[in-house]
């Protein structure tokens, strides 16, 4: 899901700077110094599980996390997710720095948008929690999958097969995303219930 330098276009490097500055700056103004830890341990966990690569074809598949990370943190996924791919492409060199702002908006804007779609359902109870926490790890990849997509289509049409490739290739990654946030935030309901009520409150 990484896109690596040299591949985009500079108006959508642009644009996926301006995109990922508004959301980072807005995810910090809502971040409380008490959830600082909170934030930093999904962070790790974002940033661990995205670096074990599976290659399928031209392509390769990982775990994001990022349905996870916005179901706790809300707006706080921006600052949580840019700072681990920053990690990511500083220390491994994936993605890469100029593609920085791409990436983190095509992560952590789903996480977001599922967040506030699918937090009704969170806040709720039994069967109904279970099913928004699944949508949202499901949709998170599905809709970043998307994004990185058509950052790669909007670049030239020489990507399109690159494109495709890259959405096909998180197909199974989606259903098995709804399923580990499913259990974390069935988990946290029960260990950890304040977490959640942060979020959702913050």
């Amino acid at each position: 899901m990484h896109i690596s330098e040299g591949v985009l276009s500079g108006p959508v490097l642009a644009g996926g700077w301006a995109l990922a500055a508004v959301g980072t700056t807005l995810g910090l103004k809502r971040l409380d110094y008490d959830r600082l830890m909170t934030v930093a341990i999904l962070s790790a966990a974002f940033f661990v599980g995205s670096l074990i690569h599976v290659p399928i074809g031209p392509v390769s598949a990982h775990l994001i996390l990022n349905g996870l990370l916005g179901a706790i943190l809300g707006l706080a996924a921006f600052p949580a997710i840019c700072v681990a791919l920053l990690l990511q492409a500083v220390l491994f060199q994936y993605g890469g720095l100029v593609v920085l702002g791409v990436n983190t908006f095509d992560m952590a804007f789903p996480a977001v948008a599922c967040s506030l779609i699918f937090g009704p359902w969170l806040r709720s109870t039994g069967t109904m929690r279970t099913v928004g926490a699944f949508c949202c790890g499901f949709f998170a990849v599905l809709l970043a999958a998307l994004l990185t997509a058509g950052a790669l289509a909007l670049s030239g049409e020489a990507f399109m097969t690159t494109a495709t490739a890259i959405f096909l290739a998180h197909l199974p990654i989606m259903a098995v995303e709804g399923v580990i946030t499913a259990m974390a935030v069935g988990f946290l309901a029960k260990v950890r219930p304040e977490l959640l009520a942060i979020r959702l409150a913050g």
